[in-house]
């Protein structure tokens, strides 16, 4: 069974998202003083004595307001509202109660869900001022909690509120292995649209505007082929285009959320093909060893022919000759076309990029990888290989001891990683090669 949901919801610019950090324990959610700056539901694991709950963190809520992202970020509220188990009701008390204030207090109200009115800002230790009690107007319970979430004063006592009115939950058996996979690539490429599709309601807002979600977004997801955590990203812009400090916030999220993952998903734009931005995202994952899967979007309207798909192919591996590796899938995340296929090529590769070798097999394959062609030679000195072993996995690496690392040239390194892949299936996974110098007396076996 589901850890109990705490969801944390409130006007703008109240201090969500610094109460959401402060009792996660770190810095998740975006923090900075232009209002609105959280614009979808963030979730962070989180325990308190011997509760373990999930925190949400909501954009800020303006019931009236008529702006379109802001009536996405009420709808992103409302769905973290119906699945919360406890709510936290953010207010400031430098701002004092206000009309917004009291309109969100009567969505609460309908929701029926217990409900803990938090008043922010309390920065001073000791007696509330005078201007706290007037929050009880909301007629949200008989208790009011004070709440410094820069300094963490009264955090305590919220929690421990809010534990007292977790649901009595049974034990559940312990969950096979949750694959975590980041959603990437540059903005308006169609990560949250294929997020939205894979989950059958909107998670995350969509909307036409580049750069929409900001924010790394974490959910869960289950089907016939295993569990998953999915982790949409913010776009990642071109370094000359990230002017606000939100945006550069983001873009370090995205990688953040790449070191995260078991798999990444590189997202591209079929009709744009690998644009710079693209190779700059893949070789991020590369370089930290991910598992990945190219994924082109956008197929439903891109123009085609019977050799699109193969043309297409053939440029994506031509730029992003260094993830040769990586299987390439062709969606469409608006109408769902091969949506679906994704999920075995994920479990594909990241059980890949976990696979372990013994060492005898290894030295099978080295052998007759040597015979097959010869190693480089050089002034008459040739390049020994004694033998070569797995020294871990995520990704797969390998040690290779040899007798003059100089002799190891890149196209023979190239050479006998192509002979592992292929030799031991491994596509989906970069793999490392470790080179190491050892007397050819102690060597020679």
């Amino acid at each position: 069974m589901a850890k109990p949901i705490v969801a944390i919801v409130g006007r703008p610019n109240v201090g969500k998202s610094t109460l959401f950090n402060k009792l996660a324990g770190h810095r998740i959610s975006i923090v900075d003083d232009l209002p609105g700056v959280t614009r979808d539901r963030l979730y962070a694991d989180c325990s308190w004595l011997d509760h373990e709950f999930t925190l949400i963190d909501t954009g800020g809520l303006e019931p009236d307001s008529g702006d379109i992202i802001l009536s996405k970020i009420r709808e992103q509220a409302d769905i973290a509202i119906d699945n919360a188990d406890v709510i936290l009701f953010v207010t400031d008390i430098t701002a004092g109660l206000t009309a917004t204030d009291m309109q969100i207090a009567d969505i609460l109200r309908r929701s029926s869900k217990p409900v803990l009115v938090c008043v922010n800002k309390c920065d001073r230790v000791g007696d509330v001022p005078p201007e706290f009690y007037e929050f009880y107007n909301l007629g949200l319970g008989e208790e009011l909690y004070p709440v410094s979430s820069v300094h963490g004063h009264g955090t305590g006592d919220l929690l421990d509120a809010a534990c007292a009115l977790f649901p009595a939950r049974e034990d559940d058996a312990q969950d096979e292995q949750i694959i975590k996979v980041a959603i990437v690539g540059k903005p308006n490429v169609g990560k949250s649209s294929l997020l939205n599709r894979i989950l059958g309601v909107e998670r995350s807002i969509v909307s036409d505007m580049a750069g929409t979600t900001r924010d790394a977004i974490d959910a869960y997801y289950e089907n016939e082929t295993g569990k998953y955590l999915l982790i949409d990203t913010a776009g990642v812009r071109r370094k000359s285009r990230v002017e606000e400090s939100v945006e550069r916030y983001s873009v370090l999220r995205a990688f953040m959320a790449v070191e995260r993952a078991d798999v990444v998903l590189i997202l591209i734009d079929a009709r744009d093909g690998v644009t710079e931005q693209d190779t700059k995202i893949a070789g991020y994952a590369d370089d930290k060893g991910k598992a990945s899967v190219i994924v082109a979007n956008k197929w439903d309207i891109t123009e085609k022919d019977h050799r699109t798909m193969d043309l297409a192919r053939k440029e994506i591996r031509q730029k992003l000759g260094f993830m040769d590796y990586a299987p390439i899938l062709f969606i469409s995340a608006k109408t769902g076309q091969r949506v679906q296929k994704l999920f075995p090529l994920i479990r594909q590769v990241n059980e890949k990029n976990s696979m372990r070798v013994t060492t005898g097999t290894l030295n099978a394959m080295l052998a007759e990888a040597v015979t097959r062609v010869q190693p480089p030679s050089d002034k008459g000195r040739r390049l020994r290989l004694f033998y070569i072993t797995q020294s871990a996995v995520r990704p797969p690496t390998f040690v290779t001891f040899v007798n003059d690392a100089e002799l190891f040239h890149f196209s023979y390194r190239r050479y006998l990683e192509n002979c592992i892949r292929e030799t031991f299936g491994l596509d989906g996974t970069p793999i490392r090669m470790i080179v190491r110098e050892r007397d050819e007396k102690k060597g020679g076996r």
